[in-house]
C-alpha cells in the first residue's frame, strides 16, 4: 500500500504574498471557538483589521459568547477569503489561520495607536469603538493552510508569514 500524496506544495513568495493578501485586505472573517459550556465547536462573522505589523485582530463586545470562549481557551481559528462575483465559489482563494487570542488591554501605550489603525478601515466601529465591554484581540499565528485553487494548496508554520 502506497503513502497517499502530500496535498501541500512547497512554500514560496507567491503563495506568501496570496496570504498576506488575504489578511491585509480582510475585514471580516469566520472565527471558531470551542464553546466553554457544551466543548462543541462555534463559528461566528466578526470583523477583521490587522495590527501595525500585520497581526489579525478584531474589536468583540465581552457580551458575546466568543469572547467567553476565547476567554476560557484561547486558541482558534480564522477563516479569510470571500468568492468572487463569478465562478464556482471553492476555486477562489481562502486561508485558514490556526491562532492563538490575546485580549489587548486598553491601559496600554498601543491602545490608542491600533485604536486609529483600525478606523482607517473600519470607520463605523467609530460608534462603540470606544464602549467600555469593547475589546482588541490579536490573533498570533501558530499555524496556516492555504488554498489557493485547484491544486494550490500551501502550509504554513508560525513565522512563515512575519508579523502575522
Amino acid at each position: 500500500m502506497t503513502a497517499p500524496k502530500d496535498p501541500f506544495q512547497p512554500l514560496d513568495d507567491d503563495a506568501r504574498a496570496l496570504a498576506r493578501q488575504l489578511i491585509s485586505g480582510a475585514t471580516y472573517g469566520a472565527l471558531a471557538v470551542l464553546d466553554p459550556a457544551s466543548g462543541a465547536p462555534s463559528v461566528t462573522r466578526i470583523a477583521i483589521g490587522t495590527d501595525l505589523d500585520g497581526t489579525p485582530v478584531t474589536l468583540i463586545s465581552s457580551l458575546s459568547s466568543h469572547t467567553a470562549a476565547l476567554r476560557a481557551d484561547p486558541r482558534c481559528s480564522l477563516l479569510l477569503g470571500e468568492p468572487g462575483p463569478k465562478g464556482d465559489p471553492l476555486t477562489h482563494p481562502r486561508l485558514t489561520l490556526e491562532c492563538t487570542a490575546t485580549f489587548l488591554p486598553r491601559d496600554t501605550s498601543h491602545h490608542p495607536v491600533l485604536r486609529d489603525h483600525y478606523l482607517q478601515t473600519h470607520p463605523k466601529a467609530k460608534l462603540y469603538i470606544d464602549f467600555a465591554d469593547f475589546t482588541f484581540v490579536r490573533f498570533t499565528l501558530t499555524r496556516a493552510l492555504l488554498n489557493a485553487g485547484f491544486g494550490k494548496a500551501f502550509k504554513f508554520d508560525e513565522g512563515d508569514l512575519g508579523g502575522a
